[in-house]
């Protein structure tokens, strides 16, 4: 409770995970950034850039976790899931006996946030619509694996029709939602 309250009464530390392969093409995940980019309290962590390899450094991916409140898993919908190295991340990363497991706590209480991006409209992530499923039903796995790491997940920030529905005046829209709704969550506004 007290912990709770702490929290409240002051600014919560965001870090974005950045997962996108190829950020230059991205009209909207690259402006979804550059929204966020200046704000104070949160930091843009980008997983292609840090691990062109894919070779993740746990020990440090794990140290930088336990800096935050608030962790952002921002990346593009590929083939109903994450991009590549997010799955890795998240495999060396979150690993049974640190992040789970019998009195395996190191993330308690922090925060999980999915911002997802789509290129379809939000009719076609439906039981009738063309992928047959919700969005919310394509991200039970991360809302699980946040369950397991006993983390509090937040309701997803989901921006749909990024391809050919959003022109350049929606991307700006949904860019500075986007950098308002993180600056609603860093200041306590959960």
């Amino acid at each position: 409770m007290v912990e709770n309250m702490l929290k409240t009464a002051r600014n919560l530390d965001i870090l974005v995970l950045f997962v996108h392969p190829n950020p230059q093409r991205s009209r909207v995940n690259k402006a979804l950034r550059e929204a966020i980019s200046d704000v104070s309290g949160i930091n843009i962590h980008d997983l292609y850039e840090e691990y062109p390899d894919f070779f993740v450094d746990v020990e440090q991916e794990q140290a930088r976790l336990l800096e935050y409140d608030v962790i952002v898993f921002q990346h593009p919908l590929y083939w109903y899931s994450a991009p590549a190295i997010l799955k890795e991340w998240q495999v060396m990363v979150l690993e049974h006996g640190w992040a789970h497991g019998k009195n395996r706590t190191a993330l308690h209480g922090k925060y999980w946030l999915q911002a997802v991006t789509m290129s379809g409209v939000p009719s076609s992530y439906s039981e009738e619509g063309h992928h047959g499923f919700s969005m919310e039903e394509f991200l039970r796995p991360f809302e699980a694996t946040a369950k397991t790491c006993q983390m509090l997940w937040l309701p997803p920030f989901l921006t749909y029709g990024t391809l050919a529905s959003m022109d350049e005046g929606a991307i700006a829209t949904r860019a500075v939602e986007y950098r308002e709704h993180l600056i609603a969550i860093r200041d306590g506004g959960l």
